[in-house]
Parts: structure tokens; sequence; C-alpha cells
């Protein structure tokens, strides 16, 4: 795994900049993780940020979608799906995929993406912002969109 070249805080001021985090509630251990490290990323732009539970990853896309909709500048999705026997992880992970790909293109506003796709919890794990962990990918979803709701504040004058 690797998280070189992950997107972190330097230079990024995201003051003025209203966040939503949509956050999946299933594998808790992981999802709390995930959630700690974006309002962490969040806190070090100074970006304005609230938080939406959403009972899944599949709930996401609408969640987000809503919440774009509604006045926020980003939104940065979190999820963890871990595969099991059946192709449930497969239809679970590419509608949650799909659709947020899909929000941000139709609203034009950025989605951090920080839904984990795992075999097995301990992926997670290494990569939920833990002090033990490898990888803090809440946080890197967070600093994706606030970057990216500057750039196109730049972008749109």
């Amino acid at each position: 795994m690797s998280g070189e070249g992950a997107p972190d805080a330097n230079g990024i001021d995201g003051r003025g900049i209203r966040v939503t985090i949509v956050a999946g509630q299933w594998h808790e251990s992981i999802a709390t993780g995930l959630l700690a490290g974006a309002k962490r990323a969040l806190d070090a732009v100074g970006a304005d940020y609230d938080v939406v539970p959403a009972p899944g990853s599949f709930e996401l896309p609408v969640l987000a979608k809503a919440a774009l909709d509604a006045g926020a500048d980003a939104v940065v999705a979190l999820g963890v799906i871990v595969r099991g026997g059946t192709p449930h992880f497969e239809y679970v992970s590419a509608a949650a995929t799909d659709g947020l790909t899909r929000v941000a293109l139709d609203t034009g506003k950025p989605v951090g993406f920080g839904v984990l796709t795992l075999d097995d919890e301990q992926q997670g794990l290494d990569r939920a912002g833990y002090p033990d962990s490898t990888e803090d990918k809440g946080a890197e979803a967070a600093y994706a969109a606030v970057a990216t709701a500057v750039s196109l504040r730049g972008i749109r004058g």
C-alpha cells in the first residue's frame, strides 16, 4: 500500500469553504477513524463543516447530492465496504463510486472520495488514520475536496 504523494494541508486555505462530511456507519472501528481524520484535516485547513451520518456506502451519493444542492461547497464521502462471499461487494462498490462521480459532475462541486473497498478489516484499520495506521484516507479525502473547491473558486472567480 502506498500513501506516497497523498494530499496534505500544505498551502490549502479552506477558510470560507463549507464542507459536508457524509459518513457511512458500517464497520464502526474503521469508520470512526476515517471520520476523525477528515475532521482533523478540515480543522487544519480552516474549513467549516458538518457531519451527516449515512446508513452505509450505498446511500452516500444521494446524501452527497442533497448536501451540495443545499449549499455545501464540497462533500467528503466516507465509507467502508469489505469483500464477502457474494457479489454484493461489487454492486455496492460500483454504485458508491459511480454515484459519487456522477454527483460531482452533475453539481460541478468536489466530492472527496474516502470510500474504502477492502478484502478484510485489517486493510481498513491500516488506512483509518489511527496512530498505528500506515495511511489516513479520511484526511486525504478531506484535503482533496477542499483543495479542489479552492481551485474551482479560482477558476470561476
